[in-house]
C-alpha cells in the first residue's frame, strides 16, 4: 500500500523514486549536512546556513523569500526532477541508484500525464489565459506552503549545519546519529491539534527523524518521552510553541545569514 501510494506523487508532478532517495535516505540520515542534504541547497539565490557563499543579494534575502518559495513547486517538478535524472546525483556529493527501466518508463509516462492533465487540457477547455493563470495560482500557493513546513522544521535560529570532512571519513560525523537529529531539528506548534492534523505530523519533526516507521498519531506521547531523555542528558530539544513564532525565527535565521560577517 505504502509504495502503491507513494506513486501519488507522479500524479502531482513530482518523482517518487527520487523522493525516497532524496527524503528518506538523504535528508534522515545526512540532516543539514552541507553537500549530501538536498533540502539545504537551494542555489545561490538563498543562502541557508553559514557555510555558503555570500552574494551581495542575500542582504534582502529575508524579503524575497517569498516569491522565491512560491516558485519552489514549478521548480521541482520541471527543474530539480530533471537535473537529478540527467546528472545522476540526488545531492551534490551524493549520486543515486540507476534508475531501472521501469522507473526511467514511469519518470517519462507521468511528466508527460501531469504536463497532460494540469496545462493541456486545462488549456483546451478554457482557454490559455485562464489555465495558465489558475495553474500559477495553484502551484505558487502550494510552492509557499510546501516551503514553510520544510523550512521550520530544520532552517531556523539554533538548528545545527555542519560541514562534513574530507578523504575517507567524509561521510561520518562526530556526535551520535540521534543526538544529531534532535540538534539539526525543531518543533513548532505541537499543541495546535488543527496543525496536526493538517500537516500530518510534521510539526513534530524531531519525532519524525527520530521514529520515521512510527504513525504520527503517537507523536504526541512519543514528543514527552523525547523531551524527558533530552533533558535528562542535556541535550537541547528545539521547539517553538506557534507557527507564527517559528516563522519569525525562520525570516530571522535568513536575515542573519544574508549579513556578510557571517561565515564558516
Amino acid at each position: 500500500m505504502n509504495k502503491v501510494s507513494a506513486y501519488l506523487l507522479n500524479g502531482l508532478g513530482g518523482n517518487s523514486y527520487f523522493w525516497k532517495v532524496k527524503h528518506n535516505i538523504n535528508h534522515h540520515t545526512y540532516t543539514n549536512i552541507e553537500g549530501h542534504d538536498a533540502d539545504i541547497e537551494a542555489g545561490p539565490l538563498l543562502r541557508l546556513h553559514a557555510n555558503q557563499r555570500y552574494y551581495w543579494f542575500h542582504r534582502f534575502q529575508h524579503l524575497y523569500w517569498v516569491f522565491l518559495y512560491g516558485l519552489s513547486y514549478l521548480a521541482w517538478v520541471f527543474y530539480h526532477d530533471f537535473e537529478k535524472y540527467f546528472s545522476g546525483n540526488i545531492a551534490p556529493r551524493h549520486p543515486y541508484p540507476a534508475l531501472s527501466r521501469r522507473e526511467h518508463l514511469i519518470f517519462w509516462l507521468t511528466k508527460g500525464s501531469y504536463i497532460a492533465v494540469y496545462l493541456v487540457l486545462p488549456i483546451l477547455l478554457v482557454g490559455p489565459l485562464k489555465a495558465l493563470v489558475g495553474y500559477a495560482i495553484v502551484t505558487f500557493v502550494c510552492g509557499i506552503f510546501i516551503s514553510i513546513v520544510f523550512q521550520l522544521a530544520h532552517v531556523v535560529e539554533n538548528t545545527q549545519f555542519l560541514t562534513p570532512g574530507l578523504g575517507q571519513h567524509s561521510h561520518q560525523i562526530e556526535q551520535e546519529w540521534a543526538v544529531h537529529q534532535v540538534r539539526t531539528t525543531s518543533n513548532f506548534a505541537t499543541g495546535n491539534k488543527w496543525i496536526s492534523w493538517l500537516l500530518g505530523g510534521l510539526n513534530f519533526q524531531v519525532e519524525h527523524h527520530l521514529f520515521p516507521r512510527i504513525s504520527h498519531v503517537h507523536y504526541p506521547k512519543i514528543s514527552q518521552l523525547v523531551r524527558e531523555t533530552c533533558q535528562e542528558f542535556n541535550i537541547a530539544y528545539l521547539e517553538y510553541p506557534s507557527l507564527q513564532k517559528a516563522l519569525y525565527s525562520h525570516l530571522m535565521h535568513l536575515k542573519s545569514m544574508g549579513k556578510p560577517l557571517v561565515s564558516a
